[in-house]
């Protein structure tokens, strides 16, 4: 994340557990576009386009092919949409109000779920921190959304300290919705401090665990010096290269923030994309803290490549903290909304709606 401080198996039987929604989908949207009057024709979503916005009953079981995700069909395609904030502190950000306006309003195709282990996370309360997740990875499945379950390991950065609680967590995530298509696994969100061996170390300890109950969902590797695939600690992505992680149907990690990520963070990303197969599970407009000026201009051409090159990419984040990288004005959450239109949002949650109703799986 943005540094918070203090505050498969190819050819395998396809599942489509989501096929049996489109007429319920339907009339559920109807009835959600007569309790909306007051929505403005600019803000509306045409029933349409709500209609194709169910992703996951569109495009199924995801899988990586070459250096692409793609669909079900084997067809290329791009996800976008929001990562939570931590749990532990914004919950009450995730709400159905929120989360029916981030499938319909923002017309969304993911949400990553993130969970800290530190920090006041899943280490103080395993059983509830778990039960959080199916809860958000159920209500992300009814609004047919693809569910990033994010191992928000951030502090220490060493993913081998936390080795045994991943492995507990995602054997029992996986073993209880291995029969969705819509489940991703990221398994180490920002690695820093350690080696690129002991970042691959550690996730073939955890990868097998995840495939012995869900064998076809993909799983993201984090990669080190903050999921920078190294250039914020003097490396490149070249070490991947040489010495990838010993797994199939499996993708790598870049984080960015545009203003402090251009120039050489951006030339390596350009150069990766041509040799690994890469998710941006995380970027902001801001800094590296999350907060800050936004730099549109530099996002814009992040955005603009990875349009071009069919990455995915979920932006930090869906909460009303009182950094600039929050979408939501303070205090928008515990009020109950509003989460449609532009009413709550703050400049960077303006900028990243519009980029998201007119990407992905949306364009």
């Amino acid at each position: 994340m943005a540094r918070h401080r203090t505050t498969p198996v190819l050819g395998a039987p396809r599942r489509h557990p989501f096929r049996a929604l489109g007429i319920a989908t339907m009339g559920a949207l109807l009835v959600g576009a007569a309790l909306f009057p007051g929505v403005s024709t600019d803000d509306a979503t045409p029933v349409s386009d709500q209609t194709a916005l169910n992703a996951v009953e569109e495009h199924g079981q995801l899988q990586v092919c070459g250096l692409k995700l793609c669909d079900e069909s084997g067809q290329p395609i791009q996800l976008t949409g929001m990562s939570s904030h931590g749990l532990q502190w914004y919950d009450q950000c995730l709400t159905d109000a929120s989360l029916d306006a981030l499938a319909q309003d923002w017309r969304a195709d993911v949400l990553r779920v993130s969970m800290y282990i530190q920090e006041g996370g899943y280490e103080t309360d395993p059983r509830g921190f778990t039960d959080r997740v199916h809860e958000l990875i159920e209500e992300g499945s009814e609004r047919g959304l693809y569910v990033i379950v994010d191992w928000h390991m951030l502090t220490p950065g060493d993913p081998n300290h936390n080795t045994d609680r991943a492995k507990e967590f995602f054997a029992e995530i996986a073993a209880e919705h291995a029969d969705k298509d819509n489940v991703l696994y990221e398994i180490a969100n920002e690695p820093n401090g350690v080696s690129w061996n002991s970042v691959k170390g550690y996730s073939e300890e955890v990868i097998p665990v995840i495939r012995a109950q869900d064998p076809e969902a993909v799983v993201l590797v984090g990669t080190r010096a903050w999921s920078s695939l190294g250039v914020s600690e003097g490396s490149d992505h070249s070490e991947i290269v040489d010495n990838p992680v010993d797994a199939d149907n499996i993708m790598y990690v870049y984080h960015f923030y545009a203003a402090s990520h251009s120039g050489g963070h951006f030339d390596v990303f350009r150069e990766a994309a041509q040799e690994l197969p890469l998710f941006v599970t995380e970027f902001g407009t801001q800094e590296h803290t999350g907060d800050g000026p936004n730099d549109f201009a530099s996002a814009q051409a992040y955005l603009d490549f990875m349009a071009q090159e069919q990455i995915s990419w979920v932006n930090w984040n869906f909460s009303d903290d009182f950094r600039s990288g929050a979408v939501f004005e303070t205090g928008t959450c515990n009020a109950g909304g509003p989460f449609t239109g532009t009413d709550s949002l703050k400049p960077a949650g303006e900028w990243i709606r519009d980029q998201i109703r007119t990407s992905g799986l949306s364009a």
